[in-house]
Formats: structure tokens, sequence, C-alpha cells
């Protein structure tokens, strides 16, 4: 697994990272203090499967966040805590300010602003971190004409170059959905295509394990 042992690793984002979590900081010291979510269950499996690598979670998502709050927050949130390892989930409130609110189109949440800002933020981070994790946005919709679908790929694409520009895992949940959505419709998932049920979560979470390399067959000497 690439995360190595005695790691702090904090998780960032919107309302699908928050999921309930304890403030000012969810730690998985605590039961429950990380929320109902992929947070959650990411711990439960390193936990479980790595328990001798000691690792740390910590959840600061916060739910409504776009990148802007991200911004606002990122030195008490995510620089304050000095991460080993750092995961970042954002984008679907931007895009969802974009397609309700198009007065936004060119404005504080303009495409070209968002990949400006999360590679302004991953600049400050990345030099002290062992490792850098970040998520797509997704949206819940097999048209793939669906405007929140388009621009929700599109920032998928943009958080995939600021992945690449800084070597860090990208964890493409859009794609891993879609290989579910072959068979579940999507209200089964998430009613408002979005925030999800526990199902949904154990989606995002099997894509971040995989991509750390997580072996579900570890054998524990």
């Amino acid at each position: 697994m690439q995360i190595q042992p005695k790691s702090r690793l904090v998780f960032i984002g919107d309302s699908i990272t928050d999921c309930g979590r304890e403030r000012p900081f969810g730690e998985s010291a605590f039961d429950g203090a990380l929320g109902n979510g992929y947070v959650s269950l990411i711990d439960a499996a390193l936990a479980s499967g790595y328990p001798d690598y000691g690792i740390k979670i910590i959840n600061v998502g916060v739910s409504g966040n776009t990148v802007h709050d991200l911004k606002y927050r990122w030195a008490s949130d995510v620089l304050a805590l000095k991460p080993d390892w750092l995961s970042v989930l954002i984008g679907i409130n931007d895009v969802w300010q974009l397609v309700s609110r198009p007065e936004f189109i060119g404005h504080n949440n303009s495409t070209h602003e968002f990949a400006h800002i999360l590679d302004e933020l991953i600049q400050l981070v990345r030099p002290g971190l062992q490792g850098l994790i970040l998520m797509t946005p997704y949206y819940l919709e097999t048209n793939l004409e669906d405007p929140m679908r388009v621009m929700m790929d599109h920032y998928g694409e943009l958080v995939g170059e600021v992945a690449a520009a800084h070597d860090a895992i990208l964890v493409d949940t859009q794609s891993n959905f879609d290989r579910i959505l072959r068979w579940t419709d999507p209200l089964d998932l998430a009613l408002d295509r979005i925030h999800l049920n526990l199902c949904g979560h154990m989606i995002l979470a099997r894509a971040f394990l995989q991509q750390i390399n997580f072996s579900w067959d570890r054998t524990l000497e």
C-alpha cells in the first residue's frame, strides 16, 4: 500500500466529505467523529486491514464548500494540521453554482479560476506531503449531454490536470460510478444524484482504496 505507517491522512472537501463529522476536526480515534460517509469507510478498511500501520485520519470536510471556501480555510484546516497525506474532493458546489445560477459564469466560480485556485492551494502544501490524492467531482447522470453532467465532466478533467502537474494520485470517481450505473439507477445511490447513501459512499471508498493499492487479501502475521 502506498500510504506509509504512522501517517496522518487529512480529508478536505464539501458535504460528501463532511457527512456529519465532528467539529472542529473529526479524528479517527473517536467513534463517529469521521462522519457517516466514505471517509469513515476508508478509516475502517485501513484500521482492519492494516492495523499495524497506525494511520491517523482527520476529516475537515465542510458542507456547501467551493474551492473558494477551501482557500479561505486552507491555512487552518490543512497547513496547520501538517498532514503526511492529503485527499481533496471539491468541485460539486462550484459546478452547481454555474449550472443553476448562470450569473456566476465568468465570475468568481469560472472554470479557469477553479483550476487556478486548486493549483495554488496544492502548491502551498505539496512540498511537505509524502503523498497527495485528488478526487474528481461527480454527478450521477447517464445522459452525457445533461448540462450538469457536461460541466461536471469538465471539472473532473481540470482536477486531473492539476493532479498530473503535482504528481498526485487521481481518483476518477465519475468513471467508477458510471460502471455501477450500468446496472443501478442513479436514484438508488443518491436521490438528488449527488448526496450519496451508504452504497454510494462505499463506491467512493473502494475507488480510493484501489488507487492507493490497498489489499483486501493482506494477511496479518
